[in-house]
């Protein structure tokens, strides 16, 4: 593996795993009540940031253009899985900002959980990537892919999903529809992305 490559696939692991512990900080259901709205939707944001950077690593390790019709399978569902994924995190980052402004304003007391968009976008993203690993040996870097890392984050957006259900607002109370979901999708999904993002860092004992 090429030095600049080797150090961009270290920069988007490591993008991923501070989004992802920063996203499992703010979901705990201790860290709101000792630090306060701003701060944990500041936490959220600031994670949401990282996920972003690390994005925009990936797609453009994937390629700069989308796919042609010359591209092999793999490398196509590769390129669309990171081009989706990079489309999620910025559904975060907006959704992430419009909590924390509202924190700000003081109309926002509860701490941010997936919005569907994100989720949504997460979900199909790692669906692709499933399948792009399938022929992992046929991928414009076999090393820069796992199958586990591929299952982990489909795990992980399934949770995010739920996560997103779990703190969709009811119209007659204003509260979450049942926030014990949104708060353990938001923990296990952020689990799932950390250890996924770990086990793709370059130099990390591969399984087949």
């Amino acid at each position: 593996m090429a030095a600049p490559t080797f150090l961009r696939l270290r920069r988007e692991a490591w993008g991923f795993i501070i989004g992802s512990v920063l996203f499992i900080v703010g979901a705990v259901p201790g860290f709101l009540e000792a630090v306060g709205p701003v701060a944990d939707n500041l936490t959220f944001f600031i994670g949401s940031l990282f996920f972003t950077l690390a994005a925009f690593i990936q797609l453009n390790l994937s390629g700069r253009r989308p796919p042609r019709s010359t591209t092999n399978r793999p490398d196509r569902f590769d390129w669309w899985a990171a081009a989706i994924l990079f489309a999620g995190t910025l559904f975060f980052n907006l959704s992430t900002v419009t909590a924390l402004a509202a924190s700000l304003g003081g109309t926002e007391r509860t701490g941010w959980r997936p919005d569907a968009y994100g989720s949504v976008c997460f979900l199909l993203s790692s669906l692709l990537a499933v399948v792009a690993t399938t022929g992992r040996d046929a991928l414009w870097d076999p090393e820069a892919r796992t199958w586990r890392g591929a299952w982990l984050n489909l795990l992980g957006s399934v949770a995010f999903g739920i996560a997103a259900v779990g703190a969709y607002p009811i119209a007659e109370s204003g509260q979450q529809f049942l926030a014990s979901w949104a708060t353990v999708g938001t923990i296990t999904g952020g689990a799932c992305f950390l250890v996924a993002a770990a086990l793709t860092r370059p130099g990390t004992p591969r399984l087949s």
